[in-house]
């Protein structure tokens, strides 16, 4: 727990020093903001609630992509079994990229498998909050 924390405030640290070189980025009361975002998240995820996780997700990507009843059925056939942060960087405008390894067991079978996922986080100025913009995890990998 102590190694993950460490992990992000370095790599936060990273990129407010990114930032302040670039001219832009988000704000410093932006980046206090992404952390505690972030964890919930990863909580919301790690404890397989993708309902609460989905609160979580750009209201705009969910008007396009709006979940159907399958879609949550199949989430809830599986189980996180792990979550781990494997870096992140700052995109051109502004979003953050957070690379991520997922295992997952489906309830049925048990079987395991690993995941490699990319999450994209922007700052809301209307809302004054970080929304995840790619949508809940596709931990079928588009099968």
């Amino acid at each position: 727990m102590y190694r993950r924390l460490l992990q992000s405030t370095l790599m936060l640290l990273l990129l407010v020093a990114a930032s302040v070189q670039a001219g832009d980025g988000p704000s410093r009361s932006q980046r206090a903001k992404l952390l505690p975002t972030q964890d919930a998240y990863v909580a919301a995820i790690r404890w397989s609630d993708f309902e609460a996780a989905e609160g979580f997700i750009d209201p705009a990507y969910l008007a396009v992509h709006p979940l159907s009843d399958l879609q949550r059925e199949r989430y809830r056939q599986l189980q996180v079994s792990s979550y781990r942060e494997r870096g992140s960087s700052m995109a051109a405008d502004g979003s953050i990229e957070r690379r991520v390894e997922m295992g997952v067991v489906n309830r049925n079978t048990q079987a395991e498998r690993t995941l490699t996922l990319t999450e994209r986080w922007r700052w809301d100025p209307q809302a004054k909050r970080w929304w995840q913009v790619e949508g809940l995890p596709d931990l079928w990998q588009g099968q």
